[in-house]
């Protein structure tokens, strides 16, 4: 079988990846998270995942309800590492929402005329009308994180953007948008193991791009410019939440209950809400790279 980029994913593995990354990838079980600073050493079993994955569904569809009724508009950001489980965890809060209320927004590399826009100015096309939900699979923060790892924007376009996009966002809050921001969290192993799966499966290989190639060789520099951003762009009327995904069942659950929390819909059953895991959620300060 033909591997995508010449396997080049395989190479990095076999050649290039830390030490302790290869013996972790190479000694573990399925079920086995392999960062050792994860609080937990295996994925959450499939029966109690799939009993909360349920209630919340329903609770989701619910809050879809009281959305189209009420006209309230909700953005959700989902920003992460490559292979953090961004598009995974989409999916799964809106397999069974209407499409025609709940969008997805996954926006290209800006095209010419694009790129001389002010920054923003594409994402504001974007953002809820009454009685939608939105979710941004990548968002903004392309310039915060991406864009100066692989030098495709410069030092100044990027203080520029640290310095207009907590005003810009005061502004969706201050317009009535409900502003959500995901941070998911993925280690190094897990990351490159993932990435490895998507290498081999001739299903999932569609989601490499050379970005993700390359990306792992800068590990250290994606970490820099994620603590950065993370530092500048949490504050009180858009704050970040942080997810660590290593487990993407528990992630998934953890990102729910969050999002329905956060938001006061009618007919709201907070049993099944419950609370977001704490030992994977929470502020900027869980992040770790």
């Amino acid at each position: 079988m033909d591997l995508p980029f010449d396997g080049a994913i395989s190479t990095f593995y076999e050649t290039e990846a830390p030490e302790a990354i290869r013996k972790a990838i190479a000694r573990a079980e399925k079920s086995d998270v392999l960062d050792t600073c994860f609080p937990y050493s295996e994925r959450m079993d499939r029966k109690p995942y799939e009993k909360a994955f349920d209630k919340l569904q329903i609770e989701l569809v619910k809050l879809q309800h009281w959305v189209r009724e009420s006209g309230a508009r909700v953005a959700v950001v989902f920003e992460g590492r490559d292979a953090a489980g961004k598009g995974g965890t989409i999916t799964r809060l809106t397999q069974n929402l209407n499409p025609r209320g709940a969008r997805v927004v996954a926006l290209p590399k800006p095209s010419d005329q694009e790129a001389t826009q002010w920054y923003f100015q594409r994402y504001i096309a974007h953002l809820p009308a009454a009685g939608e939900i939105v979710l941004f699979d990548r968002s903004w923060y392309n310039r915060g994180v991406v864009e100066p790892v692989f030098g495709f924007c410069t030092p100044a376009q990027r203080a520029h953007f640290f310095a207009q996009v907590p005003d810009f966002e005061r502004m969706l809050v201050q317009e009535g948008i409900h502003l959500v921001k995901f941070w998911l969290n993925v280690g190094r192993a897990e990351q490159l193991r993932r990435f490895l799966d998507r290498e081999r499966d001739p299903l999932k290989q569609w989601k490499l791009s050379w970005i993700d190639v390359e990306g792992l060789k800068h590990w250290d520099a994606y970490s820099a410019a994620i603590a950065e951003t993370l530092t500048m762009t949490h504050n009180v009327h858009a704050p970040w939440t942080v997810v660590r995904s290593d487990d993407k069942r528990r992630a998934h659950l953890a990102v729910m209950r969050h999002l329905l929390a956060g938001l006061d819909y009618a007919r709201k059953d907070v049993r099944a809400v419950d609370a977001a895991d704490p030992a994977i959620t929470g502020g900027p300060e869980i992040w770790s790279s």
